[in-house]
């Protein structure tokens, strides 16, 4: 089993409820008064953490007009990558104010940093933790750089191969990161249900031996909620404060009400699953008496043979057991028994075969 880890204080890890993160990104909308509105929403939501992306438009790409550089298809075709990111970004100059106003809420924020000059911002505000987006997992020279800060690391495995993935958790660990949780992720924006492929997260697990989690682009709670059933400790879903405001990212978010679902289900999920466990349990122990056994179903006289009709298993369970029916059947009443008693071995004339073997 992966070994547990902590981001803040909060331990994540398999025997813990599962650690749920809103996802930012661009969902400010450009203000950073709604920004700090949906820290609000989140901590008022139960999520765990909120976080950030941390670059600017050139730190991420150039501005370019060649083909390349434009979205191709999707939720933002026709784009061109430098005017996307510089619509989406998180100024630099609100790290800090955000970084404040999680303080004050008493949420926990941390960032996914695209270029090393944000590791040095990031780390100037003493960030908790860091996470690796799903593009970036190719990026060896960050994640060395990254893991060098010795902070716990979350790496999002979209579009990655499992030897991508293995290459990245490798250059991590040989930086020296010893807090890895790797997200399995499908980089589609919204991803379809049946390419969600959730078995991968407990491949991760057993290949990897790090915690595991989903980074989930789907359009509702369940992928996430089912996720956590599969092994995920950790679930990072977009959020933003209302679809209908627009925005990069918007269509795939979730509102605050549905990320309280989330969360609530989420951590129903995780209380479910338990351990491999048979026989009743504490709240089942209350209907056992319900279950059959022998009963007497017409009076019998001593010395009289017990039949199908004098005998049958009925509930509820206060004579022995019915798997002894066919034994006590032909045998004789020790004494008179009268109909709705409950069989017992002292009731046959000279006790029930086998039982007591």
């Amino acid at each position: 089993m992966a070994a547990e880890f902590s981001i803040a204080g909060r331990r994540i890890g398999p025997g813990e409820p599962p650690y749920i993160v809103a996802e930012m990104s661009g969902n400010h909308n450009g203000e950073i008064d709604r920004a700090f509105r949906i820290l609000a929403a989140a901590k008022a939501a139960g999520a765990d953490a909120v976080k950030l992306q941390t670059y600017r438009a050139d730190t991420i790409t150039i501005d370019c007009d060649r083909p390349e550089f434009v979205v191709q298809g999707g939720l933002w075709d026709g784009r061109r990558l430098y005017e996307l990111y510089d619509e989406a970004h998180t100024p630099w100059e609100w790290h800090a104010p955000i970084f404040a106003k999680a303080r004050e809420l008493g949420i926990t924020v941390f960032s996914a940093p695209f270029d090393p000059t944000a590791v040095d911002l990031l780390e100037s505000l003493d960030a908790p933790a860091y996470k690796i987006a799903s593009p970036e997992i190719v990026d060896l020279p960050l994640i060395r750089r990254v893991a060098r800060t010795g902070k716990p690391m979350i790496i999002s495995t979209g579009m990655a191969t499992f030897e991508e993935t293995e290459e990245a958790v490798a250059a991590a660990r040989g930086a020296g990161a010893t807090a890895l949780c790797v997200l399995h992720c499908v980089s589609a924006y919204p991803t379809p249900p049946e390419e969600a492929n959730l078995a991968t997260i407990r491949d991760l697990e057993r290949r990897l031996g790090t915690v595991v989690g989903l980074s989930d682009h789907t359009m509702d709670t369940a992928i996430a909620t089912l996720a956590v059933a599969m092994g995920a400790c950790l679930i990072e879903k977009h959020v933003t404060l209302a679809r209908a405001d627009g925005g990069v990212d918007s269509a795939f978010s979730l509102e605050p009400e549905e990320l309280a679902r989330l969360v609530r289900d989420s951590r129903i999920a995780h209380s479910a699953i338990g351990a491999p466990a048979y026989g009743p349990t504490e709240s089942e122990r209350k209907t056992l008496k319900f279950r059959r056994s022998l009963y007497v179903v017409a009076d019998v006289r001593a010395g009289e043979e017990l039949t199908e009709a004098s005998v049958r298993s009925i509930r509820p369970a206060l004579g022995m057991a019915p798997k002894w029916l066919d034994t006590v059947l032909g045998c004789r009443a020790a004494r008179d028994l009268k109909r709705g008693e409950p069989l017992t071995a002292d009731m046959v004339a000279g006790g029930v075969p086998g039982l007591d073997d």
